[in-house]
C-alpha cells in the first residue's frame, strides 16, 4: 500500500508539472499570438504530453519493465483518447456553457489525470 501511496503521490508532482506547463503554454499562446483557446489547446497538449510521458515512465513507473515499443501502441491510444477529451470538456466549457478559458482549461486539467493515472498503471506500464 505503502508503495502505491507513493505512486500516486509522483504521479501527482508529474501530473501538476504537465499541467502547469499545458496551462502556461495555453495562457502564451492566447495571450501573446491571439490563438484561439481551442488551437492553442491541442499544441500545449502535445507539448504537456512529453512532461507527463517522461516523467511518469522513468519516475512514477520506473519499476515497469514495459519496453517503449509495447507501451506506445497503448500509450498512443490513451493520449488520442485524452486528447479528444481533453478538447471535448475544454470545448464543452468554453462554448456551451460559455466559463472563461482558463476556468475552463483548469476544470479540464483536474478532471482527466485519475483516468489517465489508472490506464498508466493498469495498462500502459503494467
Amino acid at each position: 500500500m505503502k508503495k502505491f501511496i507513493f505512486q500516486v503521490m509522483r504521479f501527482g508532482v508529474v501530473g501538476t508539472l504537465a499541467a502547469a506547463v499545458h496551462f502556461s503554454v495555453v495562457v502564451a499562446l492566447v495571450e501573446e499570438f491571439m490563438l484561439n483557446p481551442l488551437y492553442a489547446n491541442v499544441f500545449a497538449f502535445l507539448i504537456a504530453f512529453q512532461v507527463s510521458y517522461w516523467g511518469n515512465r522513468y519516475w512514477t513507473f520506473s519499476e515497469s519493465t514495459v519496453s517503449h515499443r509495447a507501451a506506445m501502441p497503448k500509450l498512443f491510444a490513451v493520449t488520442f483518447s485524452n486528447l479528444m477529451a481533453n478538447q471535448g470538456l475544454f470545448y464543452i466549457f468554453l462554448k456551451i456553457i460559455g466559463l472563461p478559458y482558463m476556468l475552463a482549461l483548469f476544470l479540464v486539467l483536474i478532471i482527466l489525470p485519475p483516468v489517465t493515472f489508472t490506464l498508466g498503471k493498469l495498462w500502459i506500464f503494467r
